[in-house]
């Protein structure tokens, strides 16, 4: 079943192109095998993609504090996680942005 909605959920990106309502200083950018979301270091920033809210919550050192379809978790960059039946991962973080992956 988490193939066949990842199948339709693709689909509808490429018919549609991708819905992203961001705010807070956020950049999406999504494609057939998900979206690259660009949050601001400081303040409070969230985005809609795929159906879902992501918020970053915090960041310490090199890890980022998300809030993925209502689950909270804690990705190191380069690493990757589940949430909300999406895989979370965190691309980089710098002094200004954090550059996190969420795709089906």
């Amino acid at each position: 079943m988490p193939r066949r909605v990842a199948i339709v959920l693709s689909a509808l990106v490429l018919a549609f192109g991708a819905v992203a309502c961001a705010s807070g200083g956020s950049n999406t950018s999504c494609g057939v095998d998900g979206c690259t979301i660009t949050f601001p270091r400081s303040g409070e920033a969230s985005v809609s993609v795929l159906g879902v809210e992501a918020k970053l919550v915090g960041v310490s050192n090199s890890t980022a504090e998300l809030l993925v379809a209502g689950q909270r978790v804690t990705v190191p960059v380069g690493s990757e996680t589940e949430a909300g039946g999406f895989t979370v991962g965190v691309e980089r973080v710098t002094d200004t942005e954090v550059v996190v992956r969420v795709r089906p």
